[in-house]
């Protein structure tokens, strides 16, 4: 009896955390942390968020790295993660009620997932062979199927159901998991600009999952975890136009196992492993981790 008691309790604290994930995904939250106990408050306030760019524009940003483009203006070195530095960084507005939503697992998994299926995937949605959304889809697969780096973990979940599960593999079970993304606190239809690091907040955790939204018809999740040193902050930004966001971060202490090619060293001009690498969280990707206590790094 008392074992099944506990089971029970377990179910409600994931389905409690299912309502969490899908509020997280689908809503535009201003919520930067949801957690999975005494939030219906911040249930409310995710449900009542509106944020529905119209369109999109870049401010003039004075950068050696004018010549890139904007949108992989997103990473910075650990040494510069301090209050009062000033760094421009891309922030994509998208709008949630046109974004790719999660498919229930059953419905998911009634379509292959496989880089050898994609002519059978494109006549299923109708795309050309030739188009942007048939190689954005290949470009998904292929990165979904590649093998993962030295001391990674990595899945594409292509459900609700099945992040979930992969998360508990790396995680455990707990009725203390917390969400956090990043959240923008007030309307803006600029998307890079310069932003000044106002506060500064540590989210001590022994390990992560990060969840990164992949382009595909419906909503594809790259989640992985890694073995090496990860840091999580929580970051209060200025931006030059007015703009204020809280925005997720994520240092990674070790990259000798990256690839040469990645975008991170072509931005920061470095070689893997000579030194940490930074970046910010779009607002529609996720970072779980087991609830620990907080630390603020303002005076860093």
């Amino acid at each position: 009896m008392h074992a099944s008691r506990n089971m029970g309790e377990k179910y409600k604290l994931w389905i409690i955390f299912l309502h969490l994930l899908i509020i997280t995904c689908f809503s535009g939250s201003r919520a930067r942390e949801l957690v999975g106990s005494g939030t219906e408050n911040k249930i409310l306030e995710a449900i009542s968020d509106e944020n529905h760019p119209v369109h999109t524009e870049h401010t003039h940003v004075h950068s050696h790295k004018d010549h890139m483009d904007p949108s992989v203006m997103v990473f910075f070195t650990f040494k510069d993660l301090k209050v009062g530095k000033t760094m421009a960084v891309y922030f994509p507005k998208r709008d949630p009620a046109t974004s790719p939503k999660l498919w229930p697992r059953e419905e998911a998994d009634s379509l292959p997932f496989s880089l050898n299926q994609l002519p059978n995937l494109l006549k299923v949605f109708s795309y050309s062979p030739n188009s942007p959304q048939a190689k954005a889809m290949e470009d998904t697969l292929r990165e979904c199927e590649s093998k993962p780096i030295k001391g990674e973990e990595k899945f594409c979940a292509t459900s609700l159901e099945s992040m979930l599960d992969f998360t508990q593999t790396i995680l455990g079970f707990t009725h203390d998991l917390q969400v956090f993304i990043t959240s923008h606190l007030t309307k803006s239809s600029v998307t890079f600009q310069n932003y000044t690091l106002e506060n500064i907040v540590e989210i001590p955790a022994s390990k992560m999952v990060a969840c990164h939204t992949m382009p595909y018809p419906y909503a594809v999740f790259y989640c992985h975890s890694q073995e090496s040193e990860n840091k999580i902050y929580s970051v209060a930004l200025g931006g030059e136009n007015g703009d204020r966001v809280e925005a997720m971060v994520v240092c990674h202490m070790d990259t000798s196992q990256w690839g040469h090619s990645h975008v991170s060293f072509q931005v920061l001009k470095v070689e893997p492993g000579t030194t940490s690498v930074c970046h910010f969280f779009p607002a529609d990707n996720l970072i779980l981790v087991q609830k620990l206590q907080q630390h603020s790094l303002a005076t860093m």
